[in-house]
């Protein structure tokens, strides 16, 4: 319910800024429009922050031209940021997902460039800055989320030089190389500069930033420390560092331990048949994902015998991804071509080979399906983290269950005892899974204890304190040269 006492604070000293708000706009059965948590990583991970923190989150609401008042949802102050429809596909569909996102995945698909994206960018960051501003009480931190929002650092600066501003990129930092390919480069980097930390997933991100700021601007540069010119002759002290981020691993423990769950897991295994093996991928519907790599390997192996319907089934959840891009298209055209020609194959009547799912879930089915596989694949050709990896571990309370993890995962130099492969190897692949299907009882109980041991030590609440630890002791006062 909406507090009245709530809405009408003016300012708040803790803001989140995100493409979109932690809340989706649904009809419930009863036909009435209501709002529910999101799905997501982001909103999972800052729940818990924002909770403690009695913050404001600003951000769209999910539809165009939606123009709300602020409102208070679940103990959160939300603040909508309204997107046109033609926004919504130069901004984001456009620039974010057609040009950074292929740009910062290695280029596994082709960017596309194009004037109007850029400018629609840059205005539709200038409105998530004014909103975020305008709320802020004086000496606030303000933390930045993503790719979408590279911009709003500065912007912010600009507006209110009081202000604390942190900045996390949610996936990888290209090498300069691949970087240097956008005609807009200096105006995001000179964007991310706005903030007093800038946190990646990786070390390596990290580096990748630092080396193109010296190469775009010449800065100094001293591992963490950006020494970026101010306005009166001397400079600001910008960190840019990894802060791998995580789950909130106490919660996914709660619900794989209740009756009920572990029951549907039991379920789900006699749905299927009862197969020897169960493999599962839980994916959004991206290239990224390296989901037809998993589906090339899998199908060798039945073609090799290696395997047969009865014995293994790979439950592959594709949710629904950007579904307007012609990238994204393409490729649900060619997975479900390639999961009807392995069941048309290689599957029988009572027992398929691949069951697929192209849509979402809510978190107990997700822990229902994590309790019920063998083996886990996250095989992605590129990702800045991927809390599905995190996910798996933090369910597995058994001390079973074998986690296949591509070394191109941020979660790869973290979850070392995984069995890590590169997805682009079909072979070494094959291998991997059949090691990991044949791995006898004790070395799963090794593998899993020390992966569960490293997920707890590191979950998302150490994940956020450490970036605003940092962010509080960031020093963004000029110093004189």
């Amino acid at each position: 319910m909406t507090s009245p006492a709530r809405t009408s604070r003016s300012s708040y000293d803790f803001i989140v800024v995100s493409n979109r708000l932690p809340v989706d706009r649904v009809v419930g059965l009863d036909g009435v429009e209501r709002w529910q948590r999101s799905p997501g990583g982001l909103v999972t991970a800052l729940e818990p922050v924002m909770k403690a923190s009695d913050g404001a989150w600003v951000g769209w609401a999910g539809k165009p031209d939606l123009d709300l008042d602020p409102f208070v949802e679940d103990g959160t102050y939300l603040v909508p940021v309204p997107l046109s429809p033609l926004e919504i596909e130069h901004y984001y569909e456009g620039f974010s997902n057609d040009t950074l996102w292929p740009l910062y995945h290695d280029v596994i698909a082709p960017p596309s460039f194009h004037r109007e994206w850029w400018d629609a960018y840059v205005e539709v960051n200038q409105r998530f800055a004014d909103a975020s501003a305008r709320i802020a009480a004086p000496g606030a931190t303000v933390w930045v989320q993503d790719y979408q929002l590279q911009l709003v650092p500065k912007m912010l600066r600009e507006q209110r030089p009081d202000l604390t501003i942190g900045f996390f990129n949610h996936i990888p930092f290209p090498p300069y190389g691949i970087y240097a390919q956008l005609p807009w480069r200096r105006q995001v980097v000179e964007g991310l500069l706005g903030a007093d930390v800038i946190g990646f997933q990786r070390v390596a991100d990290a580096g990748n930033f630092s080396r193109a700021v010296r190469r775009l601007f010449g800065y100094a540069t001293r591992t963490p420390e950006i020494r970026v010119p101010d306005d009166k002759g001397g400079h600001r002290s910008v960190i840019a560092k990894a802060f791998p981020i995580s789950i909130d691993v106490e919660s996914f423990e709660e619900i794989a331990r209740r009756p009920e769950i572990q029951a549907r897991a039991q379920q789900i295994r006699d749905d299927l048949g009862n197969p020897a093996t169960i493999m599962l991928g839980v994916d959004r519907l991206d290239y990224t994902k390296g989901i037809r790599h998993r589906l090339k390997a899998f199908g060798e192996l039945l073609r090799d015998g290696e395997t047969q319907a009865g014995q293994t089934v790979l439950v592959q959840v594709a949710s629904p991804s950007r579904e307007r891009v012609a990238a994204y298209m393409q490729l649900r055209d060619e997975i479900e071509l390639t999961v009807g020609r392995l069941n048309g194959t290689y599957a029988t009547i009572s027992h398929p080979v691949v069951s697929y799912l192209h849509h979402g879930y809510p978190r107990e089915e997700m822990v229902a399906l994590y309790l019920a596989a063998d083996v886990m694949l996250v095989t992605a050709l590129r990702d800045g983290m991927n809390l599905v990896a995190k996910e798996y571990v933090a369910c597995r309370h058994d001390e079973d269950g074998v986690l296949v993890l591509s070394e191109f995962a941020g979660a790869a130099d973290e979850l070392k005892n995984a069995l890590l492969v590169n997805p682009h190897d079909i072979d070494g692949l094959k291998e991997a899974l059949l090691h990991a299907v044949r791995m006898p009882h004790r070395e799963r109980t090794t593998r899993m204890r020390a992966l569960r041991r490293r997920v707890r030590e590191n979950d998302v609440a150490r994940w956020s304190q450490s970036f605003l630890d940092t962010l509080r002791h960031a020093n963004h006062h000029s110093d004189a040269r």
